[in-house]
């Protein structure tokens, strides 16, 4: 959007993410929002928060100040989730709950999906990384261009999920057609048709899970789905069938499209800042601050799409929410506040060097993967992706530029691509 002829009054933020200019660059209007309008509420009575200390107290409070729905609320949030499979999956996943049922469920997922289970992946993250660039090599070679985002970002964690979940990597493909028709069809402002497209998927998905289950209690191997089927002889609490669909079913949702986008952003990255390549050619700890800045910048998800509801009347930058109303943050608004980050358009991975993931030099906390109790449950899983991915690019293809404009999926939800075309130069040119 002109953000010049941006009035005081936006009537709906959310149309205006949606709109050609934003879909190009959103964070003009971000920019807007945050000195004009940070608490936001659009014409559907959703408020939506753009400021970073408002964002990370909202997400720390949730469990307090905010709620997920209960089930008798469903519709008042999603009027059509009595006839909808996909919005009867989003409520029953973990980031809907709150405490007890949500304390429960995340202690028996984070009983087997460890950092250290995580971690034993490396091994086969590289391998697989590695197999999807030979892959590409010889087009590259040849002078051809390849696109980047269907060749590596969307296979590469389509192939890591499959070595998570044991699944044949053709089934894995599969499932994976239909997960950007899901999450387009649970975005607040989705139409009828996107709802029916994203219920056909959501059907397709959770009937494999619930196969790919039965298998795994008969002939359990060593990946995450046979080990949450599992017993526990020191726990005698266990996933019903129904809770770990919507367990599987949300991982997938959250995990793949997202961590294809962060590769995609981060491959933008290396072009455009030829300068900061250096970080990908030394320590893992280079690595990961680049890492951290790629995250930072874009965010793959710009706002929360789960409802955060209101508890009380609260005050927020002279604005009063008032109890029971539907609160959505602006992560990717947040992650660009310059009173979190200092000169917060500028990609610095320097800002992210020795220090914990997630949190600045400064000591402030990206935001991509939440905060608070419904910290995404794969911000790990995601960082391995990036990690093992982009040293590994930069040293097979230093001369990697663009073959051709990056095409982005039209989405105000996610910030993802549907091509990234990118070749290699001529030696010396």
């Amino acid at each position: 959007m002109d953000v010049q002829e941006t009035t005081a009054a936006c009537r709906d933020a959310f149309a205006e993410l949606a709109s050609p200019a934003c879909i190009h660059d959103p964070y003009p209007f971000m920019r807007w929002l945050r000195e004009h309008d940070p608490v936001h509420r659009a014409a559907s009575g959703l408020f939506l928060l753009s400021r970073h200390a408002d964002i990370y107290w909202a997400l720390k409070a949730t469990g307090d100040a905010f709620r997920g729905p209960a089930p008798g609320e469903l519709a008042r949030y999603f009027s059509r989730a009595a006839t909808s499979p996909s919005l009867n999956l989003l409520a029953s996943t973990l980031a809907m709950k709150d405490p007890p049922t949500h304390t429960r469920l995340r202690r028996l997922i984070s009983r087997d999906f460890t950092m250290g289970q995580i971690d034993n992946l490396r091994p086969s993250i590289a391998r697989i990384v590695a197999a999807r660039l030979d892959g590409i090599t010889p087009a590259l070679e040849r002078g051809e261009p390849v696109d980047l985002h269907r060749e590596f970002a969307l296979a590469l964690p389509m192939l890591v999920f499959a070595e998570l979940f044991g699944m044949p990597q053709d089934d894995m493909f599969e499932l994976a057609a239909g997960i950007g028709a899901i999450l387009e069809g649970l975005g607040p402002h989705a139409s009828d048709p996107q709802l029916a497209a994203a219920d056909v998927a959501s059907a397709r998905v959770r009937a494999y899970f619930g196969d790919l289950i039965q298998r795994k209690r008969t002939d359990p191997r060593r990946d995450i789905v046979s080990m949450l089927v599992g017993a526990h002889d020191d726990d005698a609490d266990t996933l019903s069938d129904a809770e770990l669909i919507s367990m599987l079913w949300g991982m997938l949702l959250g995990g793949f499209v997202t961590t294809a986008a962060s590769i995609d952003h981060a491959v933008l990255a290396m072009l455009a800042y030829p300068e900061q390549r250096h970080w990908l050619q030394g320590d893992a700890v280079g690595v990961k601050a680049f890492v951290e800045e790629v995250l930072r910048c874009d965010a793959p998800v710009m706002f929360s799409s789960i409802p955060r509801i209101a508890q009380r009347d609260i005050e927020l930058g002279g604005v009063v929410i008032p109890k029971n109303a539907d609160v959505r943050v602006l992560i990717a608004s947040g992650n660009r506040d310059p009173d979190a980050f200092a000169d917060p358009d500028r990609f610095d991975p320097a800002r992210f060097y020795g220090t914990s993931p997630g949190m600045s030099t400064d000591g402030k906390i990206m935001l991509s993967f939440g905060h608070g109790i419904h910290f995404c449950l794969g911000a790990q899983l995601a960082r391995v992706q990036l990690a093992e991915s982009l040293p590994r690019i930069q040293a097979r293809f230093p001369t990697l530029a663009f073959a051709g404009q990056p095409t982005r999926e039209p989405s105000a939800f996610l910030r993802t691509f549907r091509a990234l075309p990118v070749r290699l130069h001529a030696q010396g040119s």
